[in-house]
């Protein structure tokens, strides 16, 4: 979503490189950029007026005039501001002493507050907690059952005792949801309230009621993050109806211009506290203002990778792998490399993993290109060769990947690429497990690596060497002597002709052309 202001902020401090000292031109030059690309990001004027001044009052002092990069410093202000128009620190959820938490879920009709139910579930269920969905949407139609369905993919428990299609009072089952709740030891109860098409006053009151009924812990505004500059007068209107606490961005993975989402947090004073960027259910995670500053900067978001890592890859497992690794190339399998391949998966789409790398930015198209069902084709390869087979790549011939080629329908050129590139991969993976570096590249000071090719005898000097065989010495010797003889040339330079092969042995006036030659004269 924010791949355009990505951009823009990147060509801005691109030109600021290089540069010993920034002067009052350079700054507003700089300042001017930066407004352009936040304005072209939809972000709303009243925050980039406060934005672009503070940066300015930042850069055109003494931080940046006394800095030993000038250029690094001023990136250093955007993003430490961009962190804090985006809410400066993270925001957790306040969970009640004592009791359900009850967390109430606001938002216009279409900001995927329902879906947004079900991934929160799912969210607090990893958390250790035991939600419950409640459904008090009883205007919209089938609301009541969508929220059953997406209840059951989250793997949480539901609570919809009105059939809702304008069936039901919403605030009685809101009350009896908290009752039903401390029966059955839910610890946290979240509402699905209805939506609404606009600034409906009816439905704003009724939300207003389920809130004085229910008296939540939390009460989040929904915002599509693709809706532009109607996000923050929306916000601004349930603020004063229903006085959210935090704000929730939905289809953060839509590509339109967010910088309207971006606004809320600095025009209400609520934080951002999570954000959707997908439609699986584990598309969802607590929001970061940092991280985001960090990605929007192209700088990455290595933090939520490991964090995602941390949370797919058993510690066991990555132990096991190490051991492997150590003991030799041969150790790690196919068998190995798929279970690998398969944790990877688990942590989401490749491009989206990779695009939390720093400096990816740069790469984005490739990235965007990347198709995650290449990752299921070298599954069906592997699953198509027999246990020895994975055991031992070596045993592969051209009959066996033919046959392996027809099970999992691809080309035999497909399989050979695999097995080779796998052996690529292993050698080097066991050489940097080891402490021996990456093969064929010079070592680097603590990785190890390179020791022994650097570590090569110096070139000894050329010169004539006296051969082991007495009588072949001797012959040798006498031979020097006679050239000494000579004079000046020794019979081998220039001054001979020995250099050449022209009458070695003798001098300039003995010199004469051989037969060959003088036939051809």
């Amino acid at each position: 979503m924010f791949d355009t202001l990505s951009d823009r902020l990147a060509a801005t401090f691109k030109n600021l490189r290089g540069k010993g000292r920034l002067s009052e031109a350079d700054i507003d030059a700089t300042a001017r950029e930066i407004r352009i690309a936040l304005l072209e990001a939809d972000v709303a004027l009243p925050v980039v007026r406060a934005f672009i001044k503070q940066v300015k009052e930042r850069a055109l002092g003494a931080e940046v005039s006394g800095a030993l990069n000038p250029a690094q410093q001023i990136i250093k202000i955007v993003n430490e501001e961009l962190i804090a128009i985006l809410g400066g620190e993270t925001r957790r959820v306040r969970f009640a002493k004592n009791g359900p938490t009850v967390i109430m879920l606001a938002g216009l009709q279409g900001a995927g507050k329902t879906t947004l139910a079900g991934k929160l579930g799912h969210w607090l269920q990893k958390q250790k907690h035991t939600p419950l969905l409640v459904a008090c949407d009883l205007q919209r139609p089938n609301a009541v059952n969508q929220l059953q369905v997406v209840a059951e993919r989250a793997g949480v428990a539901f609570y919809g005792p009105q059939p809702g299609n304008g069936v039901g009072d919403p605030v009685q089952v809101a009350k009896d949801s908290i009752e039903y709740a401390k029966q059955k030891q839910y610890d946290v109860v979240i509402v699905d309230t209805a939506g609404r098409l606009g600034i409906d006053a009816e439905l704003m009151q009724q939300a207003a009621d389920i809130r004085a009924a229910v008296d939540p812990d939390e009460v989040l505004f929904v915002v599509d993050a693709m809706i532009g500059q109607d996000a923050v007068t929306t916000a601004q209107a349930f603020l004063d109806g229903v006085d959210f606490t935090g704000v929730v961005l939905s289809k953060l993975d839509g590509d339109a211009r967010g910088g309207a989402a971006l606004s809320v947090a600095h025009v209400t004073g609520r934080q951002i506290m999570f954000a959707s960027n997908g439609e699986k259910v584990d598309d969802f995670d607590a929001f970061h203002p940092d991280r985001m500053a960090s990605r929007i900067l192209g700088m990455g978001d290595v933090l939520s990778l490991i964090e995602r890592a941390e949370q797919t890859f058993s510690q066991a497992e990555a132990e096991k792998i190490a051991a492997k690794l150590r003991g030799g190339p041969k150790a790690f399998t196919l068998d190995d490399f798929l279970s690998q391949l398969e944790q990877v998966q688990k942590m989401g789409s490749i491009s989206k993993l990779l695009g939390m790398l720093p400096g990816m930015g740069q790469i984005r198209e490739q990235i965007n290109n990347i198709d995650d069902k290449d990752v299921n084709r070298v599954g069906a390869i592997i699953k198509s060769m027999t246990p020895a087979e994975r055991a031992e790549p070596e045993l592969i011939n051209g009959s066996r990947r033919a046959r392996i080629a027809k099970g999992s329908g691809v080309q035999v050129g497909e399989v050979k690429n695999l097995v080779e590139r796998f052996f690529d991969a292993r050698k080097m993976m066991s050489a940097m497990a080891s402490g021996k570096g990456v093969p064929g590249m010079p070592g680097i000071p603590g990785m190890g690596g390179g020791a022994k090719k650097s570590a090569k005898k110096a070139p000894q000097a050329k010169g004539k060497r006296k051969s082991g065989n007495p009588l072949k010495r001797a012959q040798e010797e006498a031979a020097a002597a006679e050239r000494r003889a000579l004079g000046p040339g020794g019979g081998q330079g220039p001054a001979d002709g020995g250099a050449f092969g022209l009458g070695a042995g003798k001098g300039p006036a003995d010199f004469e052309l051989p037969k060959e030659f003088k036939d051809m004269l």
